[in-house]
């Protein structure tokens, strides 16, 4: 069998043996029990294998530096949240293991090492996922992507390790792969990088019309590749039972719920890094001067075997006391230095599991408070009592608003740049903190309520606007700043689901509502803009191109005052205002033909003290308003496209037409597409939004769940499971979960795998 390597010997549970039950229901989805953590990641390794195991495949290549070898240096990598050159993603990655960073995080105890718990759960999914690949054979594979390649064979712990140390690292050092690893192609990335978005309600009692705790849980990754979600169910009984999505190549639930409790992520604004200016010592272009003392440079040498070159590819890294010295802004005076928080965490995996098994929010909290490992993400939870909750418990950098402004060396708002010549200006220290140079919990923005909190990837000030929260660094985000159209629209939809004015009935959330709600597809921009922009066409029905040609918009203006407002399928221009709105964002061409940066063609502008109703309303004197309403007719006209070009006609994933809109636009539930409106009508595929969508509702005698993986439950094109939750999610169905075991066994075509080691 082509490339099957000799399976390594699976780790052993304590009794030397592994054993999981895998039982499928609707639309594949895997329910996976074991009497313990061993046999639990057993049974998930294996289930995921059966889906996904090309894509974890690559993905190990990719985490030991081996795509170079395998694909040449200059084919980009299969990171889809950052690709890259194969040589650069394999400098960068080979320079992780060398740096023994794993190594030693392993060699820690619990909670700042992984538990007992968590290295049976990992070596039970790397022992699993083997055991399907042995069992099944690389020429045999269903997936045609990598059936029969020389390229796949076993993973090992090692490879489960780097992927979640990789994970821990996606909001920081991962991102900025390419200044990291020497190849001086960065430079405009070495800024406040930030993950993935996301939306999240946690609703308590008093937002709910049963008096119970309800979750929204609607993350924004990639629709492909490795940072995609996997639903699933992990049970051991009477240990844990929790359900929900878990990003590839990851044996616990990242976003989820038990059976009493229920929780999410959205993606936090503070920073997770600093960068250091080095002042170099005079002559020495690899010493850097603390407190006016020399310190030489660390050396890392790196080969990379190439296909088709006779040598390796050697390069030379350099590390300072801060972390590794980037190839961007060096110079023969000063350099720059990447110091990560989270270069060597690895405690969010068991903070994760410890979330899964809590009953309530308080014990969440206690979960977050023991392990202090959120890599990048906020927490927002709610519980069967009706409390919910907000923390920013994530790990941040310990630099204080007075050291900050003490120590910045450059003044850019987009990132920390603080001085590396003096010590003072080291990140400081918390008492409560679970390592040094990290804020602890009491520095952490938290908010309690009864009512709600909510995040689209917003600072924490306006979690919920009755209790704005102000008092927390400046590195966790900005107070009374603009917020962005997302979470304006996100913070109205909650507000008239309270008061009754949204049309789906009396006050107050029900399950029911929570999805209507959160899949309205509304536009704000248009609901904010269109009245003001009626007005013009009513005025003008011919307006000037940037090019000074003149253009009748009469057709244009009718078809977006008969839009129905909204991003369905079916939105007759939908596709025309979102076009219409990137050109009133966009640069806008001088006389001379040069760009000019995007003005504010707001009527009313942003106001601090009004932050959820401003800005507001279309400034109609405004030259770029008219400019852009031509050009956006023009290019549909001219195209032969139609005016009333809808989602349905214009995105897809694959072969599913896709509804929703742009976070730009003022969309919930947006989704990104690989590029511009082509010629012929089409947007490239979506590769970004909404993806594992779960309305949750903790009642008395257990939760009620509707979920839909956007993009299904495997990337093998050949699976029956590849797009059928894409389908249901383009005519805007849910799956109705099915957690307890009577729901489970009620499943007509319930599929059971038992699994035993051999």
């Amino acid at each position: 069998m082509a490339g099957l390597l000799t399976a390594p010997e699976p780790a052993r549970a304590a009794d030397g043996r592994y054993a999981a039950d895998i039982r499928r229901t609707e639309y594949g989805i895997p329910h996976i029990s074991a009497k313990d953590h061993g046999g639990l990641g057993y049974g998930y390794g294996y289930a995921f294998a059966q889906d996904n195991l090309c894509v974890m495949a690559s993905w190990a290549l990719t985490l030991r530096g081996e795509r170079s070898r395998h694909f040449g240096a200059e084919a980009m990598s299969d990171d889809a949240s950052d690709p890259i050159p194969n040589l650069a993603s394999d400098v960068y990655h080979k320079s992780v293991h060398a740096s023994g960073v794993l190594r030693r995080v392993l060699a820690r105890p619990a909670p700042h090492g992984p538990s007992a718990e968590l290295r049976a759960l990992v070596d039970g999914y790397v022992a699993g996922f083997n055991r399907y690949l042995s069992d099944t054979g690389v020429d045999r594979l269903p997936d045609p992507a990598c059936r029969g390649k020389e390229w796949v064979g076993p993973i090992t712990a090692t490879d489960a390790w780097m992927n979640l140390l990789d994970l821990g690292r996606l909001a920081g050092t991962s991102r900025l792969k390419e200044a990291v690893a020497g190849s001086g192609q960065a430079a405009a990335k070495a800024e406040r990088v930030t993950a993935p978005g996301s939306n999240a309600f946690a609703l308590g009692r008093e937002a709910t019309r049963g008096g119970h705790g309800m979750l929204l849980a609607d993350p924004h990754f990639p629709w492909n590749g490795i940072r995609r979600f996997y639903q699933v169910h992990l049970t051991i009984p009477g240990v844990l039972d929790v359900s929900g999505g878990s990003l590839y190549g990851t044996p616990m639930v990242q976003i989820g719920h038990n059976a009493s409790m229920a929780w999410t992520h959205t993606v936090s604004h503070a920073h997770r890094f600093t960068l250091y200016k080095l002042k170099l010592a005079p002559g020495q272009r690899t010493t850097y001067l603390v407190d006016g003392r020399p310190e030489p440079m660390g050396r890392q040498e790196v080969s990379v075997t190439v296909r088709g070159a006779a040598e390796p590819v050697t390069t030379t890294l350099f590390t300072s006391r801060y972390g590794p010295v980037l190839a961007t802004g060096w110079t023969e005076e000063e350099a720059v230095a990447l110091a990560d928080a989270n270069v060597a965490n690895l405690r969010f995996a068991d903070e994760w599991l410890a979330m899964g098994a809590a009953r309530d929010v308080a014990a969440l909290r206690r979960a977050q408070e023991t392990y202090q490992g959120m890599p990048f993400v906020y927490t927002l939870a709610t519980d069967v009592g009706g409390q919910a909750y907000f923390a920013d418990a994530s790990v941040v950098p310990h630099v204080t608003d007075e050291q900050a402004e003490r120590c910045r060396a450059e003044d850019d708002p987009r990132m920390l740049i603080l001085d590396g010549s003096t010590s003072a200006c080291l990140w400081g220290k918390d008492a409560d903190a679970i390592e040094p140079g990290v804020f602890g919990p009491a520095a952490q923005p938290r908010l309690v309520r009864a009512d709600y909190v909510a995040n689209a990837n917003a600072g924490p000030w306006l979690t919920n606007p009755e209790a704005p929260l102000t008092d927390y660094p400046d590195i966790y985000g900005n107070v009374r700043t603009r917020l962005d159209l997302r979470t304006r629209v996100g913070l109205d939809m909650i507000a008239r689901r309270l008061s009754g004015d949204d049309g789906l009935g009396a006050p107050g959330f029900t399950l029911e509502t929570l999805q209507k709600t959160a899949t309205g597809k509304r536009n704000l921009s248009a609901e904010l803009l269109r009245p003001g922009l009626r007005a013009l066409c009513r005025a003008k029905p011919v307006m000037k191109a940037s090019d000074g040609t003149k253009v009748d918009v009469r057709r244009a203006c009718a078809t977006l005052a008969a839009w129905d407002g909204r991003a369905r399928l079916g939105s007759r221009g939908a596709i025309l205002w979102r076009e219409l709105f990137l050109a009133l964002n966009g640069p806008q061409r001088r006389p001379d033909g040069s760009l000019a940066p995007p003005t504010s063609w707001w009527k009313v502008p942003f106001d601090p003290e009004r932050p959820l109703t401003t800005p507001r309303g279309l400034d109609t004197t405004h030259p770029v308003v008219q400019t852009a309403l031509a050009d956006t007719t023009r290019y549909f006209t001219t195209r032969d496209l139609p005016l009333t070009l809808t989602p349905g006609q214009a995105q897809r994933y694959g072969s599913v037409a896709v509804p929703g809109c742009t976070e730009a636009e003022g969309c919930f539930d947006r989704i990104r597409t690989g590029g511009p409106l082509g010629e012929e009508g089409r947007y490239p595929d979506v590769n970004t939004g909404s993806s594992f969508l779960m309305a949750v509702e903790l009642t008395p005698a257990g939760p009620r769940t509707r979920t839909v993986l956007t993009y299904s439950l495997s990337a093998n094109t050949a699976s029956p499971h590849h797009a059928d939750q894409t389908e249901l999610f383009s005519r805007g169905g849910w799956v109705t979960e099915r957690f307890t075991e009577a729901e489970i066994r009620a499943y007509p075509g319930l599929e059971t795998t038992s699994l035993r080691n051999r």
